[in-house]
């Protein structure tokens, strides 16, 4: 329930501060007082988009807040989940700054919007004249049948189902879409690997190939190199290795007479060693370097391939070549097992669609239950406002596929004269009889819903006399129910029936103007039905009319 509401420095308004009471409760005040500057600010605690050019002019910043008594809608859960305070009172508080920013609170606690929103839901349900469109939005007709047969539960149930579902059919269509692309590719990578499989490419070869080219193209001067050098080692005169030995035997005798030498000889033994190996290897490698051209022949084509694999690919190294290799087994191996995967997943799909079926038909089968539950219930509300030969059907019909909602299709077909035929409400309804119905299903959710407060903002546009008093005899019994209904109206018959009374109106100075709302008292609810009755001017007759309309109110 909405107990006080505070605003300051929003549109016309300085400052606001109001309580409400329980029950029902009623709104006026001249067109333009500002109310609907008061079902803005109210807005804007429901998490809607704030416009800085609401703030009041030469303001720095506005405030909204409004205080809820809770207890008894059993919110805990919610507080937990989103780690707010709980307590069986919960303020709501909006900020706007003129810079543009834009602060919203529960229970002093930094919220965004949309959690703002979700509980704001909960709370309060402010209904517009442009609601009514609503009549002609299936989404909305569904709820309405939801609500009654407290499908909340089930469509939750259903809902999960519904998003696996969609989710894999949404990855079999990608799997059908990848192999169809594969395939009229497969041929292409067919032939591209059998043409590198067919290389037979190494990590590393390349390099070797490189090398051994070289030493091919120069295998008579390398030949050559290595044999004078093997002759300057060995040479039978004047061998490096000979005159070597020669001096290590010469410092070794030496060394018996002086003990200086044998350390001599023992590094000129090493060197001998390690040029007798050097030597060994080189005349080794003379026997080894042969040209050979039909070996040239080989290593140059076998580079020339890999020249032109790496040019026609656009890559560096034969490690990049053989990657892409890999990478053409993996397509062709995926291609392979598109069909497995594809029959895997629509079996999968399939089993998931009959779940979506199952837990679809509970909907349907609560849905036309509630439905013809709606059906009676609004003819029974409809013909005590004016409408004798009202039929009102709820239409429903299977859909082609099933929707995130079901697998209903659902209209609210209409009939206010005994000669004309039901079509959809929207395309026969009056702007009167379009009221008329909303307030009967706005009756019927709040009942099942459990809705603390509702407030109507003129939903009695377009009626008057005593279809008035029975739209005034719906809101004044949803008020006894446990629930607060606060209506705007521009009827006395309506203002009347307000266990409260609210006037808002506008007040100007020097420089400005401002609205204000204040609760009337009994004599001041006399004479504000009186004018609403007879214009600015007050008779004694609307005086005795609007003091009548109060008695029997009471």
């Amino acid at each position: 329930m909405l107990r006080s509401l505070y605003i300051q420095n929003y549109a016309l308004i300085e400052e606001l501060d109001i309580a409400f009471d329980e029950g029902f409760s009623v709104i006026t005040g001249e067109t333009g007082a500002g109310k609907s500057i008061i079902l803005g600010a109210i807005g804007l605690l429901l998490g809607q988009r704030a416009d800085t050019k609401s703030i009041r002019q030469g303001a720095a910043k506005c405030i909204i807040e409004a205080r809820f008594y809770i207890s008894p809608y059993k919110l805990q859960d919610f507080f937990e989940e989103n780690e707010l305070e709980y307590d069986d009172e919960c303020i709501f508080r909006r900020e706007l700054h003129a810079s543009g920013k834009s602060r919203a609170f529960i229970n002093d606690t930094p919220v965004s919007l949309p959690m703002m929103k979700e509980l704001g839901e909960q709370l309060i349900d402010v209904h517009s004249q442009h609601q009514n469109l609503l009549l002609n939005k299936e989404d909305f007709q569904l709820g309405v049948l939801d609500v009654l047969a407290q499908n909340e539960e089930q469509l939750e149930k259903y809902r999960q189902t519904y998003k696996v579902w969609k989710e894999l059919d949404k990855e079999l269509k990608d799997v059908i879409e990848q192999a169809e692309k594969n395939k009229a590719d497969e041929d292409y990578i067919r032939f591209q690997l059998e043409q590198l499989e067919a290389a037979r490419l190494k990590d590393g070869e390349l390099e070797e190939l490189e090398e051994e080219a070289e030493t091919l193209t120069h295998a008579e001067e390398i030949k050559n190199s290595l044999y004078k050098i093997d002759q300057i080692f060995n040479g039978d005169e004047t061998g490096i290795l000979s005159e070597l030995k020669d001096g290590l035997n010469t410092l070794i005798n030496v060394s018996k007479v002086y003990s200086k030498a044998s350390e001599l000889a023992e590094r000129t033994d090493s060197c001998y060693i390690e040029l007798k190996d050097i030597a060994m290897e080189v005349a080794g490698k003379v026997d080894e370097i042969e040209f050979n051209p039909e070996r040239l022949e080989e290593v140059n084509e076998r580079l020339n391939l890999i020249f032109s694999l790496q040019q026609k690919h656009h890559l560096q190294t034969v490690a990049e070549l053989i990657a892409l290799t890999n990478e053409y087994k993996t397509r062709l191996s995926e291609i392979t097992s598109f069909d497995e995967r594809i029959a895997d997943l629509t079996q999968k799909r399939d089993q998931q669609f009959q779940k979506v079926i199952a837990k679809a038909a509970i909907l349907t089968q609560k849905r036309e239950k509630a439905a013809r539950e709606v059906e009676k219930d609004m003819v029974a509300r409809l013909i005590p406002l004016g409408m004798p030969n009202i039929r009102f059907v709820v239409e429903m019909n299977a859909r082609k596929e099933p929707s995130p909602n079901g697998a209903d299709a659902v209209a609210f077909l209409f009939s206010a004269n005994k000669n004309s035929t039901l079509q959809n409400i929207s395309a026969v309804a009056s702007g009167g009889e379009i009221a008329r119905v909303m307030l009967s299903v706005k009756a019927i959710i709040a009942k099942a819903a459990k809705l603390p407060t509702i407030i109507f903002d003129e939903i009695d546009t377009g009626v008057s006399g005593e279809i008035a008093d029975r739209m005034a005899d719906i809101m004044q019994e949803m008020g006894k129910q446990e629930r607060q209904v606060i209506s705007i109206t521009h009827l006395p018959q309506i203002a009347s029936r307000g266990k409260a009374h609210y006037f808002v109106y506008k007040q100007d100075n020097d420089t400005e103007t401002n609205s204000h709302i204040r609760r009337l008292n009994d004599e001041e609810r006399v004479e504000e039905i009186a004018h609403m009755l007879s214009g600015a001017t007050l008779t004694e007759a609307a005086l005795n009319n609007a003091k009548e309309l109060l008695k029997q109110t009471r």
